[in-house]
């Protein structure tokens, strides 16, 4: 299973990426917004901190014809940008030729399996089912990553990959990993409270309290 970040924060890229665990990041607007300052250059430097994993830049036209001529820009900012387009029939014939022209989308705003369906059948390489906020909607979000894992398996959609995204807390990272998503994007945050546990540190604390019993000078 591979992790993606979900910030716009170079330093948290960083951060992460040196722990040798993050595989990729994701942004969006929003994130862009959090960040502030010019967002070509705020990406530009995350995809030279991640440099081989996928970076996800999302478009922000409306338009399809500009959301298409977006995406080619978007697409040549760096050679690892995954190119973010929302699940909506109005961009399925760009989706289309955007795939067809061998560029990498990750299509964000999926909250159905038959959308995730639409999508295998076009080829993109990522679909992003946002878990947390079906959840907001009383709907069981990590439900539909698991449908989405059988319905991909099931038919054998080989070029595209599920990728669990709105993961709020531990528990939907968790629930990720055990449905078999291929990626998950958690927030840094999340990311932190998922690596700790109380027994470790209680654990790090008896061991180290008891070795200096020992009155050792030097060790080893």
């Amino acid at each position: 299973m591979k992790l993606f970040i979900d910030t716009a924060n170079p330093k948290e890229v960083a951060r992460w990426m040196e722990t040798g665990l993050l595989d990729g990041v994701t942004t969006n607007p929003s994130l862009l917004h959090k960040e502030g300052g010019d967002p070509v250059k705020v990406i530009k430097k995350i995809c030279s901190i991640v440099k081989k994993g996928d970076v996800s830049v999302e478009v922000t036209e409306k338009d399809p014809k500009k959301v298409y001529t977006q995406a080619k820009k978007i697409a040549k900012l760096a050679k690892n940008v995954v190119v973010k387009i929302p699940c909506h029939p109005d961009y399925f014939s760009v989706i289309k030729k955007l795939v067809d022209e061998k560029n990498n989308l990750n299509i964000t705003l999926v909250f159905s399996l038959t959308q995730a369906m639409m999508l295998c059948k076009l080829g993109v390489k990522y679909i992003s089912p946002f878990v947390g906020r079906l959840d907001d909607i009383d709907t069981d979000g990590l439900e539909l990553v698991g449908n989405i894992r059988h319905m991909i398996d099931e038919y054998v959609f080989l070029n595209t990959k599920v990728l669990a995204a709105s993961i709020r807390h531990v528990r939907h990272l968790h629930a990720a990993i055990l449905l078999g998503a291929d990626v998950a994007t958690v927030p840094a945050a999340v990311l932190e409270k998922a690596a700790l546990h109380p027994l470790t540190d209680r654990g790090m604390e008896k061991f180290l309290a008891d070795f200096k019993k020992l009155k050792v000078k030097r060790f080893p």
